[in-house]
């Protein structure tokens, strides 16, 4: 899978207050780099916890579920693009299918 954009991972981590996501964030980045994603069932295979919630949308939890990851997969193209990283208090903030 290409990962679109790292720089988001890594300006979240760069955060002194989010420094402890870092090494989480790099094993998720390397485990979805190294994923052939087709299908949904294809992430729920490798990352049982992620919750499929629509709209190409992918939760996972990371961090010893301390932080939300949303990403947009376009499986055709095998393409996931991070679309928002922050802890549960900000992720209940936003429209998960939307951003």
């Amino acid at each position: 899978m290409r990962v679109i954009a790292r720089k988001t991972l890594r300006q979240f981590w760069e955060n002194l207050r989010y420094a402890d996501a870092e090494q989480p964030l790099k094993s998720w980045f390397k485990e979805a780099s190294e994923g052939d994603w087709a299908k949904p069932a294809d992430v729920k295979t490798l990352c049982r916890h992620a919750s499929i919630i629509g709209n190409s949308r992918v939760v996972f939890n990371v961090g010893g579920n301390k932080y939300r990851l949303v990403v947009k997969i376009n499986y055709r193209y095998r393409v996931v693009y991070i679309r928002f990283i922050g802890t549960h208090a900000q992720y209940d903030k936003i429209n998960a299918k939307e951003v």
